[in-house]
């Protein structure tokens, strides 16, 4: 690969950004901190009523900075690296007789575990006794937490508490216990050692018999000298598993790595048993305080932003994030009747409880295209799976029958017009609110009810008429003479817009679209989209340019999201002037999607996974590793002339035969496991294999 000299892998800088936001974020599925940060969050825990509801801020005992003597004329040299090959960052000091190192990390099997590792390693021998300092500002208080000390557990101290205030009068206060290792303020490399190495230790659950086995746990790794081992195993596991890189600029590659990155520390690892998802929310784990990344609340960001990319790699994952929807969906049933509707309205920002806690009441009420995005990720999960199971007893089909319930009722019969009109409602575009039709709304409205009615088909399930009177009747605002689709009713030429929205149609959002049409979306909203914008909506400005094959203008708004990406850690903000919402996973998933699904060309249809692939400008070459498909996993890569597909391996039993058809030749080409097959650069569809021999050609 081009730039093959530089490692797109690992980010390093002499010194830590000015802006502490900005510091290396440390994750877990259930834990989430930055370095030297004084607050640790939980996954679920929140605390405060309503719209006061954040998440609750946990004391961080690990939050220690390593210092290093200086002898008179001495210059230390200072690094700080995030590894994302290992999942850890280290902080390095380097003397003329020593070297010492502090290693920060979430563990990867043991997501209830923070580690805090410091190492001293001597370069001249007799240099005598070498002492280093850990600063802590550790406090035992906490804004959001009843804290209480409890009895030390195998030389840990115990703290344990509970929020103080439930989301929803009469609920429930969270539990919190934790047990850690005290971080002591010196350790020496006693004279005659020539190395020493220290592992601290964070454990938290639920309940004191929770926290108690993660930390034994951790303790029998520790004593075996195999925690930091199985913890970097895990994550080479995870690496060799999935992957996206490109033939192509190191800025580029390390965008792609750190967004996949920090995307997956917020996921399980795969094939651990009982994991649970409490929801993504913008900033992810690492953020969410009051007043801070929007709380740690979950938006349609989780669905339609980084959803297609955990499917794509990693469907247990993503199947825990539907089951998060589906435990939120009493919530939902609540969030409808209060507002006078039928079936399931989900929340604009969703925490514990799935009712609604957005601070503000107007985007609670009218944002109502979250239905659509969530539905989306349950239909995309069910083409890519064919996990029946998860609909039929899990709690699906009530989740998409209800929303299909809530569309009905909330749509409006119009006689004029003989269409259905969704009114009073704000689109993804936030500058305009109480319009009638969003177009991208609408469009959401009838894929709904075309999924659920085909899916209660599959299940042997009667189909209401009325979804599929309302999915065809259905208002979608066009305008003939301008060839394009107006945002709403009433949308005139030139207004400006804050975000990706009508360019949402087409991809992430199926919707046919005639090139002349698809092309002018893009030029009309284009000029008229905020340059203060979150940074997802270039992304998908990218995916259409590339879908019209137009290359270069695709490169040129993929690039404009390189001003949400800061130094050295690949941290993304909202907004470019680095303002909003922080380790901004929402941008990341939009980025990702630009080069999983933009560059391939991939879409996830009822009928497999159609290809169109094409190289950006200045990159040879596309590698996508791990790909997910009805229980088989692929790799596919590309260049300017070919392209080739491999069944790396089948993790089901049952996992059907694949085929790639070709187009427009329509040849079929058979895809075994273990077998590289190419082919010229071509579209196509990957599918399940046809009991019709395969058309090879001449």
């Amino acid at each position: 690969m081009d730039d093959g000299s530089e490692n797109p892998t690992k980010f390093t800088a002499h010194s830590l950004p000015s802006d502490p936001r900005l510091w290396a974020p440390v994750t877990s599925s259930y834990l989430g901190t930055r370095v030297y940060h004084d607050v640790l969050h939980v996954s679920g825990v929140y605390n405060g009523a309503g719209g006061d509801t954040h998440r609750a801020s946990l004391p961080c005992p690990l939050n220690a900075w390593l210092e290093a003597p200086v002898e008179p004329g001495e210059r230390l040299t200072k690094t700080f690296t995030l590894d994302t090959s290992t999942g850890s960052f280290q902080h390095t000091v380097e003397g003329a007789s020593f070297r010492a190192s502090q290693r920060i990390l979430a563990h990867r099997t043991l997501p209830h575990v923070l580690v805090l590792a410091v190492s001293i390693a001597r370069r001249v021998s007799g240099s005598g006794a070498i002492t280093v300092q850990l600063h802590s500002a550790f406090s035992l208080e906490s804004p959001d937490l009843d804290l209480h000390l409890g009895p030390d557990f195998l030389g840990a101290r115990y703290l344990f508490g509970h929020t103080l205030t439930p989301e929803q009068p009469g609920g429930r206060r969270h539990e919190i216990h934790m047990l850690w290792t005290p971080a002591p303020a010196a350790l020496t490399l006693e004279d005659g050692e020539e190395n020493a190495d220290w592992e601290l230790l964070i454990a938290v659950g639920g309940t004191q018999t929770e926290a108690q086995a993660h930390f034994q746990e951790a303790l029998r790794l520790r004593d075996g000298g195999l925690l930091y081992a199985t913890h970097a195993q895990a994550w080479a596991g995870l690496w060799s598993s999935c992957g996206l890189d490109v033939a192509g600029p190191l800025r580029l590659r390390q965008a792609l790595r750190g967004a996949l990155y920090y995307l997956l520390s917020a996921l399980p690892q795969p094939g651990v048993p009982g994991s649970v998802c409490h929801g993504l929310s913008p900033g992810g784990l690492s953020n969410g305080r009051r007043g801070e990344c929007y709380w740690g609340h979950v938006f349609w960001d989780q669905d339609l932003w980084m959803f297609p990319n955990v499917l794509m790699f990693h469907p247990e994952a993503a199947r825990t994030m539907l089951e998060y929807r589906i435990r939120t969906l009493g919530g939902a049933l609540k969030n409808a009747h209060n507002l006078g509707y039928q079936g399931a309205k989900f929340a604009w920002e969703s925490a514990g409880s799935g009712l609604e806690v957005c601070p503000e009441d107007i985007y609670g009420i009218q944002e109502v295209h979250v239905n659509g995005a969530v539905v989306w990720a349950f239909e995309l999960y069910y083409y890519t799976t064919q996990d029946v199971r998860l609909f039929r007893d899990d709690g699906g089909w009530d989740l998409v029958s209800a929303v299909a319930e809530f569309w009905c009722s909330r749509v409006e019969w119009s006689p004029g017009e003989e269409k259905y009109h969704l009114k009073g409602v704000m689109p993804p575009d936030e500058f305009h609110s109480g319009v009638s039709n969003s177009v991208y709304t609408n469009v959401l409205v009838r894929n709904s009810l075309c999924f659920a009615a085909a899916l209660a088909e599959d299940l042997g399930l009667p189909v209401p008429e009325q979804w599929l009177v309302v999915a065809d009747k259905i208002k979608i605002p066009f305008d003939p003479e301008q060839n394009f689709h107006p945002e709403f009713d009433g949308y005139e030429l030139g207004q400006e817009v804050k975000q990706a929205d009508v360019v949402l149609l087409g991809y992430p959002i199926p919707f046919p679209l005639s090139p002349s049409v698809r092309r002018r979306n893009l030029e009309v909203y284009e000029v008229v989209t905020s340059p203060q914008g979150p940074a997802m909506t270039w992304s998908m400005f990218a995916v259409g340019w590339m879908e019209l094959k137009d290359a270069e203008r695709g490169q040129k708004l993929l690039d404009r999201s390189f001003a949400n990406i800061t130094e050295p850690f690949k941290v993304w903000t909202e907004n470019a002037d680095g303002s909003g919402a922080v380790n901004f996973l929402t941008g990341m998933g939009g980025f990702l999607q630009a080069a999983l699904f933009g560059f391939t060309g991939f879409r996830i249809t009822r009928a497999g996974v159609t290809f169109d692939p094409m190289c950006p400008v200045g990159i040879s070459g596309v590698f996508v590793s791990g790909l997910s498909y009805q229980g088989s996993k692929l790799d596919f890569s590309f260049s300017e002339d070919s392209v080739t597909v491999e069944v790396t391996a089948q993790a089901e039993l049952r996992a059907p035969p694949l085929e790639a058809e070709l187009w427009p030749s329509q040849v079929r080409l058979p895809l075994p496991p273990g077998h590289k097959v190419s082919f010229p650069r071509s579209s196509g569809r990957i599918q399940r294999a046809s009991l019709s021999p395969p058309h090879r050609g001449d």
